[in-house]
């Protein structure tokens, strides 16, 4: 199916399409697709040896409208089809499986090509030469661009399959490859309600676009994996308490010395996780989206089991009072005194709205200077 739904001519609300489109449209579609419109949906799932509910099934999975009879696709929609299903009746896919995989990348590339889209436009729409149109400028552009950024996609794609394929070898029991036990954190700017009622459009757009630029950088730098973003809103996921802690923590630190930044709070959870198409669900993941509705501004707070896991790793003491007993003995004995990177304070219960009442701790840097 056309890359471009509106290119294609399709509304995606009656199913009908016109038969032509705009000669200029035409053309660069024919670019992008690497060869022109030359089938029906039947034809092309007859060509492609798939039954037509089938195939309708993989391209509405896909992202992509019915557009009735209009003869819209090319040689490569059969080639799709063919090779989807052809992993089917090889035994590799189950189709509900074929069909999920025709979801997920569809959502992916859709939101993928909007963003690149995005970031050409200024290229695409306005002419650099007086007496030039935008046919002029936008052609040569994408097909200078277009080869570059498909095998840069699928060198991406190559190096986050091979991380998500390690995590799943190295797990170490099989129901951890589905329901793992990790830290899940969402970050949050505050206002932001209200500043979509004082920013001008392009305004807001460079305010979104740097926060999760940073968060996006920071979350990635520090070992977590971004699952997504929500406009004001992120959501990330560490394998341990420590590395989420300094994720939330860097976040908060990063964005109060931007002066541009409205105010972050962050709310993370550790426990069971289910992940499916890329995303992750369960109570650990509602519980930190609570966390983060009651968190003060520019502070980070956790939950019990977080804060559990953080002692038990050595990453923060069990209280504060322990910790100058724990030093004071180390230097009695002249041995170094543990050290911590983070501190934790227990606040106050709080009924949390269909997971009962929790008592959040706040979580703090611990500095070597401040150490007992």
């Amino acid at each position: 199916m056309s890359v471009d739904d509106h290119v294609s001519g399709a509304d995606a609300v009656t199913g009908e399409a016109p038969t032509d489109i705009p000669a200029d449209a035409e053309r660069l579609e024919k670019l992008i697709l690497g060869s022109e419109r030359r089938y029906t949906p039947f034809q092309a799932a007859r060509a492609a040896g798939v039954p037509m509910e089938l195939a309708s099934r993989f391209w509405r999975a896909m992202g992509f409208p019915d557009i009735g009879q209009a003869k819209a696709l090319t040689e490569g929609d059969v080639l799709a089809l063919r090779r989807l299903s052809g992993l089917v009746e090889a035994g590799l896919l189950s189709e509900s499986m074929a069909v999920q995989v025709a979801r997920s990348t569809g959502q992916t590339t859709a939101r993928l090509a909007d963003w690149q889209i995005d970031s050409f436009l200024e290229g695409l729409t306005e002419p650099q030469e007086p007496g030039m149109t935008r046919m002029d400028m936008t052609y040569p552009l994408v097909e200078l661009l277009l080869p570059e950024l498909e095998e840069f996609i699928v060198y991406v794609w190559r190096r986050q399959l091979a991380a998500a394929t390690g995590r799943v070898i190295s797990a170490s029991e099989d129901k951890d490859m589905v329901d793992r036990r990790w830290a899940v954190g969402f970050a949050d700017l505050v206002g932001f309600t209200r500043l979509t009622r004082r920013l001008e459009e392009e305004e807001l757009g460079e305010l979104v676009e740097a926060f999760e630029t940073t968060c996006a950088d920071l979350v990635a730098a520090n070992g977590g994996r971004l699952i997504k973003t929500l406009g004001d809103e992120i959501l990330f996921a560490a394998e341990d308490a420590g590395t989420a802690a300094e994720i939330g923590l860097r976040l908060i630190e990063t964005l109060a010395n931007d002066p541009t930044m409205p105010e972050l709070r962050v709310g993370i959870a550790f426990g069971a996780v289910t992940t499916r198409m890329g995303d992750v669900f369960g109570t650990t993941v509602n519980l930190a989206s609570r966390l983060t509705s009651i968190a003060p501004k520019d502070a980070v707070l956790v939950d019990g089991d977080f804060a559990e896991e953080l002692i038990r790793e050595g990453d923060a003491p069990t209280s504060e009072a322990e910790a100058s007993v724990a030093a004071k003995t180390a230097h009695d004995e002249g041995r170094e005194p543990p050290t911590y990177r983070f501190g934790l304070q227990p606040m106050w219960q709080r009924s949390v709205r269909g997971l009962g009442t929790v008592t959040p701790w706040m979580l703090s840097r611990r500095p070597t200077d401040q150490q007992p």
